[in-house]
């Protein structure tokens, strides 16, 4: 695939994305810079204490971020509702992905089409709870899935299983219907489930904890890095 797939991949078979929910609070500008020959994306997520029952982020975060890192690819999660309104708030901090939650948008088809106007790549999620064919009619409009791999809100959570199966049914859809969407995976990524998701189908991996709760932040986004490319080999086998 070419388009969007080339152009947010590049030449990359997967993309690792850290979230800075696991970053020290007073250290993440530092925190990035232990990572950022290791990865590829930073993620962040916003969280409005009602949609989730976590507060999290601001917007400061995210133009500081832009001012201290000004190559930085920046994948913004908005966890909060109406997530219409908060996508108008971020917009101007100038994120490269903005994820919404379908489940927290009355009118997603509205807002995917307002974040691509102002320039930026959408993306829209669903909860662990949600099936595939609840976003199925706005996966044209999608540069990004994300799928939701345990309940939304805090770090440092088991990986909920069943979540996987909506991988394959996101490359399937994928390809019958000859769409470039990425497949995101966000929560309980870890070392030891990173080959079999991107054999699954999974382009990006959202890991916190693992990264930035690891006493080598860097060496552990490598392990990471090096466990999801074997899942890339048993994908062609």
């Amino acid at each position: 695939m070419m388009g969007v797939l080339g152009e947010l991949k590049g030449k990359r078979d997967f993309i690792l994305a850290p979230s800075i929910l696991a970053a020290r609070p007073l250290c993440v500008g530092g925190d990035i810079d232990l990572v950022r020959n290791e990865c590829d994306w930073i993620h962040v997520d916003l969280m409005d204490g009602r949609f989730v029952p976590n507060m999290g982020c601001d917007l400061s975060v995210i133009r500081a971020m832009r001012e201290r890192f000004p190559g930085l690819f920046i994948d913004v999660h908005i966890m909060c509702e109406p997530a219409e309104r908060f996508a108008e708030i971020v917009i101007p901090s100038a994120p490269d992905i903005l994820t919404v939650h379908a489940e927290a948008a009355r009118h997603i088809h509205r807002t995917l089409q307002m974040i691509r106007e102002a320039g930026i790549h959408p993306g829209v999620s669903i909860n662990p709870g949600t099936p595939v064919s609840f976003i199925e009619p706005v996966l044209p409009l999608a540069d990004l899935v994300l799928v939701m791999t345990v309940n939304p809100g805090f770090g440092a959570q088991s990986f909920i299983p069943q979540a996987a199966d909506k991988l394959k049914e996101l490359v399937r859809f994928r390809a019958v219907h000859s769409l470039e969407y990425l497949i995101e995976v966000d929560g309980g990524v870890r070392a030891d489930n990173a080959a079999s998701l991107v054999a699954m189908g999974c382009d990006v991996l959202v890991a916190g904890s693992a990264v930035f709760g690891a006493e080598d932040p860097a060496a552990a986004a490598s392990e990471i890095k090096h466990r999801a490319a074997c899942g890339c080999r048993a994908g062609l086998e």
